[in-house]
């Protein structure tokens, strides 16, 4: 009976060592990369610790013979699984991904190069002669999810009412230049953009569309520049408080389509928590957007943004490390957009990713703002029309979503 307690006793410390040396080989990973080590020196450290541990583990799980010739089955055994379990996670953590190729020039693509240093891809729509002073500037959503064919066809059609329109793919996002350094991205660079943007078209003010978390970067600019926004329409806003980079990397776009982890990816999900310069080494943008674009396929959304050509289209404006950087609220935010002035209409559809909660946020938050409910996409360009060019939009007036909507409450 002592003897099997052992046994059993060892068997149960081999498999939590077992269980423990991907932590800790991610552990050791994570601190080569934290002290500078190249991509190639962080990733072999910790494919090191996590085949020691594992070793350890197997020594302890399988049981030790008292005899000569099962003890070198024993060690045959544990070489054998060793060899082949270390083989495994080596080439799959060491194998990059197959890379998205980077995306072909659409209709009327140009592109700015900003005094931020942004080099940014847009489409600009005019009509024959410009009747509206203030022109159209669209902002999608993802973070770094753009379309930018997409969205110049469908907010391109504003130019018949006067308007100048200019659709772009934010800085990391789509055509857009990328960051060696994904703490470069953010509301702050965003905001900094846009404000160079207005500049370099020469606008007064700009009338503001935005969609899903492009209605952070439209808040946290009003808040800065409250003076330089004419109108401003939040389409499905995503929260007015930005998730902390430390919650991004852990959601399920680091995983496969399936919901499995794989070696690499909980290498590049460590990285972006501790290191994100290192992650970029260890993954570049195009390895990153093709993962990215297979999980959208593998888990598409049943409500389509306006416009939205179908998965094909948005992949292609997938920008990965833009996505999962943190993007943290300038600093008084609330407080400042108590004082802006400039008329807000905050949109939500009858099918919404976005929360109908967040919408009401954004409309407490801003003293001008009213909330109006469409069925479909007709119904929010007709509104989106009426708001822009001073004519009367119906308001929902109610705290809770009406009857047959979809969203998330």
């Amino acid at each position: 009976m002592a003897s099997f307690a052992r046994l059993a006793g060892r068997a149960v410390t081999g498999a939590g060592v077992l269980a423990l040396s991907p932590v800790l080989g991610l552990a050791a990973l994570a601190g080569t990369a934290m002290v500078g080590a190249r991509p190639m020196v962080f990733a072999v450290c910790g494919l090191a610790a996590f085949a020691s541990v594992f070793f350890l583990g197997l020594l302890l799980v399988v049981p030790r013979p008292g005899v000569t010739w099962g003890r070198w089955l024993r060690a045959l055994v544990v070489l054998g699984v060793e060899a082949a379990v270390v083989w495994q996670v080596s080439t799959a953590t060491l194998r990059p991904s197959p890379a998205q190729a980077p995306p072909a020039k659409v209709a009327g693509q140009r592109e700015w190069r900003l005094t931020t240093g942004s080099e940014l891809a847009y489409v600009r729509r005019a009509p024959k002669r410009v009747t509206r002073a203030e022109p159209v500037v669209f902002l999608h959503g993802g973070p770094g999810v753009a379309d930018l064919r997409a969205d110049a066809a469908f907010y391109g059609r504003l130019a018949a009412d006067g308007f100048q329109v200019y659709v772009y793919d934010q800085l990391g996002a789509g055509r857009s230049a990328r960051l060696t350094d994904p703490t470069g991205y953010g509301l702050t660079r965003d905001v900094a953009d846009l404000e160079a943007i207005r500049r370099t078209v020469g606008a007064e003010r700009l009338n503001l569309v935005a969609r899903g978390h492009g209605a952070q970067v439209a808040a946290a600019y009003l808040a800065g520049h409250p003076d330089r926004v004419a109108r401003a329409l939040l389409y499905s806003p995503a929260g007015l408080s930005p998730a902390r980079a430390a919650d991004r990397p852990a959601s399920s776009a680091l995983l496969g389509p399936g919901g499995e982890p794989d070696p690499r990816t909980l290498v590049l999900s460590t990285l972006l928590r501790v290191e994100p310069g290192a992650a970029h080494d260890f993954a570049g943008d195009r390895e990153l957007d093709a993962h990215l674009a297979l999980v959208r396929r593998g888990s598409p959304h049943p409500c389509p943004a306006p416009g939205d050509e179908g998965p094909v289209s948005r992949d292609e404006g997938l920008g990965g490390y833009v996505g999962l950087a943190g993007r943290p609220a300038p600093a008084g935010l609330r407080r400042d957009l108590a004082g802006v002035r400039a008329p807000v209409l905050i949109v939500k559809g009858a099918c919404d990713e976005q929360s109908w909660s967040a919408a009401a946020d954004y409309r407490r938050a801003l003293p001008t703002a009213r909330l109006a409910y469409v069925p479909d996409d007709a119904g929010y360009l007709s509104a989106l029309r009426a708001f822009l060019t001073d004519r009367p939009v119906t308001p929902y007036e109610g705290d809770t979503p009406p009857p047959g909507y979809r969203g998330p409450a």
